[in-house]
């Protein structure tokens, strides 16, 4: 007990004797007890992790937690691929069809994937490392959102135009210029590269060849207005250009006659010529083309050469009940009705 005196005896004078302990002997001992515990508890460790390399338990908890969480994000960044690929096929509809339809330009794409500017919203996460799996997904998470408010921008664009836009889908050049039986004509050239079939070497040919019986009916695939009927020797022969508004205008070349004059405003399914074999031209066929903003595009993007015969014929029997333009049977009889 503390303050009580110990007594030890003396084996030369035999007798007992107050005993006087050495205070820095047993703070000694009380320190190496204290570092023989710590180095115990140091071998133990390293043998646990280093010879066993068995895992700590709050290791093993924190470690499996981190797959857990890995795993989500791994989940997270599948379900953002997949959001990916349909936004991607919504855009790539958007700029070829919609918008082009209603004769806007393609949205950028650098527009399209552009990030967030002005402060540095992934400063927190680069103190993790900038190659860290979150940061890496929050910044594709924010592309992501950026592309779907622009296509959500593009879409009220596109909803404001259709609501003011009218008739313009029947100006659009959407059914093809002949009559699509089968059996009556066929696909003779392809828009694209071609060997040219009376100089030969290589060309770019700006629209389609429908061959077909000379004197058989063409018409207009859209509405619009006639910008150009006339005759040259050479080249696309009896040719007639019809601008369809929008950014549209369509080509008929090579006819055998013309049935319309320029000024005159034409609807899908009027006959406005004959197909024929005028110009540079080596057969009876139809040379058509859809220019888009001045460029020549692939008509077959724009209809349907498996047209139900009956309902083609529908709808020149519709324009033919509408309007006497079908009427007019001659080059002349045009000119004639024009200048009188």
């Amino acid at each position: 007990m503390p303050g009580r005196k110990q007594y030890r005896i003396n084996p030369s004078t035999l007798m007992y004797e107050v005993h006087k302990d050495k205070s820095w002997a047993a703070r000694i001992r009380r320190i190496a007890a204290v570092i023989g515990v710590v180095a115990l508890g140091c071998l133990y460790f390293w043998l646990y992790t280093s010879v066993f390399h068995l895992e700590l338990p709050k290791t093993a908890i924190l470690r499996k937690k981190n797959l857990a969480w890995q795993e989500q994000m791994s989940i997270m960044q599948r379900e953002m691929e997949v959001c990916e690929e349909s936004l991607e096929a919504i855009e790539n509809r958007d700029d070829g069809v919609y918008r082009a339809i209603f004769g806007l330009n393609k949205i950028p794409k650098e527009v399209r994937n552009a990030g967030f500017g002005g402060v540095n919203r992934y400063e927190a996460l680069e103190q993790l490392g900038s190659g860290t799996l979150l940061k890496s997904v929050t910044q594709r998470m924010d592309v992501l959102m950026k592309r779907t408010a622009v296509q959500s921008e593009s879409l009220d664009q596109i909803y404001v135009l259709s609501s003011q836009a009218g008739d313009m889908v029947s100006c659009l050049p959407a059914v093809p210029p002949i009559l699509p039986e089968k059996g009556t004509f066929r696909l003779s050239s392809s828009f694209g590269g071609r060997s040219d079939p009376l100089y030969g070497g290589w060309r770019f040919h700006e629209g389609i060849d429908l061959a077909s019986k000379k004197g058989n009916p063409v018409y207009a695939t859209g509405d619009g207005v006639v910008e150009k009927a006339h005759f040259q020797y050479y080249g696309y022969g009896n040719e007639i250009v019809i601008d369809h508004g929008y950014g549209y205008k369509t080509r008929y070349a090579h006819l055998n006659s013309i049935l319309v004059a320029e000024g005159a405003q034409v609807h899908r399914g009027d006959q406005i010529g004959e197909l024929g074999n005028s110009g540079k031209s080596t057969g009876p066929h139809l040379h058509y083309e859809v220019i888009y903003k001045g460029n020549k595009v692939n008509p077959i993007n724009y209809f349907d050469v498996d047209m139900p015969t009956q309902e083609y014929k529908a709808m020149i029997e519709k324009r033919q009940e509408e309007s006497e333009f079908n009427k007019r049977t001659t080059t002349s009889d045009v000119i004639r009705r024009v200048t009188q």
